[in-house]
């Protein structure tokens, strides 16, 4: 599995980005959304029932993630056109505001190192990248365990901080960095 510091793997997508007729798909890379953080998480597989928990809050979360400088990018072993049908039949997921990013040939989800071994699908990762490509937090849950976005959220912030951040630290809090320099 890749781990914090490790470049994020090159890939080219396709994604189901909208309901909109002639406008569902678009194709993707590691080269899209250029300068900004990017949050990737992974789910297992459409149309089941702690995915579609996840997908909902970091959809709400969005526009947080946007006002951080990052850009949400989910994505699952499922194709684009199954992501399209999800979307279409769960009223949750009707207008979600990030892609949701096909890896049908499990290249990526290979090359992250998080397939499940004995299912085929993608764990239930997250990884955030800096605007360099460079993974600089990552989590992975089990197929039956849901992820804490909030706790997604605090680590952004602690990232883009690029200062020492205690345990439990949360955005607006004094860091250590910031204590150090008081006490000097």
């Amino acid at each position: 599995m890749l781990s914090v510091g490790d470049k994020f793997p090159e890939f080219k997508l396709q994604a189901a980005v909208s309901l909109e007729k002639g406008k569902e798909f678009q194709e993707l890379s590691d080269k899209s959304h250029q300068g900004k953080w990017k949050v990737y998480f992974f789910w297992p597989l459409d149309f089941t029932f702690i995915c579609p928990t996840e997908i909902v809050e970091f959809g709400k979360k969005e526009k947080d993630f946007r006002d951080r400088g990052a850009q949400v990018l989910g994505a699952s072993t499922d194709s684009h056109f199954s992501h399209l049908a999800w979307r279409q039949q769960h009223a949750d997921l009707k207008n979600l505001p990030f892609p949701m990013l096909a890896d049908t040939k499990r290249e990526l989800c290979q090359a992250l190192g998080i397939l499940h071994k004995q299912e085929g699908v993608a764990l239930r990762a997250t990884f955030i990248v800096d605007p360099d490509g460079i993974i600089r937090w990552l989590n992975v849950n089990d197929l039956n365990v849901g992820r804490n976005v909030g706790e997604v959220m605090r680590a952004l912030d602690a990232l883009q901080t690029d200062e020492l951040c205690p345990c439990n630290w949360e955005k607006g809090q004094e860091t250590l960095t910031q204590k150090m320099k008081k006490a000097g």
